[in-house]
């Protein structure tokens, strides 16, 4: 068992959990995620490492109420224990250093961004982090972001913090002012697509962080595959960070709706 040592609530719908995992902490990197399962007849959903304290022996998760699942897991207090986290998985983030990177997150993919971010800049590089979320209320970790980046960017949707604007706003403001080497970006699929989009009109090589349907977090169910650059590969063995510019957005979002209707009657039953 896991146990839930602290949480804190970033918003009605998002909250940072601290799990006991001292052997995922000691082992784990930048970019490696965990596979959890909250109760024992319950799914096994993906979730980024956000960070990792090693002395406590304990990794941070940030999870957003999306299904059943999610939900749940966000329910839980302090001093409940989570059935399985399993990991780290996936392949680490490949630091070196690059020159400038610009990191660009969303939602709750500012989580495991952080940690790429702590990674680039010890590795050297200058880093400029673009923040993305639809209100003030929803930018969560910016304090955590200022003290790894040499500038962090607010873009909100309403204008009610920071910038107006979307995501690819504020990186495109870093590319027509200075020359970046580099872009990572991580949130929804539709958000990473455009920056994709973005970004390789100048022809800035960018790196995605997908997170796809996931059932067992060894290549062998299937359930997280893509196409990138013509090719099947597995999100939890092969990524789950690939070359943006490659990867066909329209079919990961189109596999990520597989399970819409059924997630919506689950849900429909809890509410009742």
């Amino acid at each position: 068992m896991n146990k839930i040592v602290n949480k804190e609530n970033f918003s009605e719908n998002v909250v940072k959990l601290e799990v006991e995992a001292p052997l995922i902490a000691r082992a784990r990197k930048a970019g490696h995620f965990v596979i959890v399962r909250v109760w024992e007849k319950g799914e096994r959903i993906p979730l980024t490492i956000a960070c990792a304290d090693e002395k406590k022996g304990t990794i941070t998760l940030v999870v957003q109420k999306v299904g059943v699942t999610s939900t749940k897991l966000c329910d839980m207090q302090v001093g409940d224990e989570i059935v399985d986290v399993v990991g780290p998985l996936g392949k680490a983030t490949h630091i070196e250093k690059f020159g400038t990177v610009v990191c660009a997150g969303g939602g709750v993919g500012v989580a495991p961004l952080l940690p790429i971010v702590e990674a680039m800049k010890k590795a050297g590089n200058r880093v400029i982090t673009v923040l993305a979320a639809r209100t003030k209320d929803l930018v969560i970790m910016e304090k955590q972001m200022r003290e790894f980046s040499d500038e962090v960017i607010i873009m909100t949707d309403d204008g009610s913090y920071g910038k107006k604007g979307l995501v690819t706003n504020g990186v495109e403001e870093v590319i027509l002012r200075e020359k970046v080497d580099l872009c990572v970006t991580i949130g929804p699929a539709i958000m990473m697509k455009f920056v994709s989009l973005l970004t390789k009109k100048y022809n800035l090589p960018t790196i995605a962080s997908l997170n796809t349907i996931m059932v067992d977090g060894t290549g062998m169910c299937g359930a997280c595959r893509v196409t990138v650059g013509g090719k099947t590969k597995f999100v939890c063995v092969d990524g789950p960070e690939f070359d943006a510019h490659q990867v066909d957005f329209d079919e990961m979002l189109m596999r990520a709706g597989a399970y819409r209707e059924q997630e919506k009657a689950d849900m429909y039953k809890i509410a009742k």
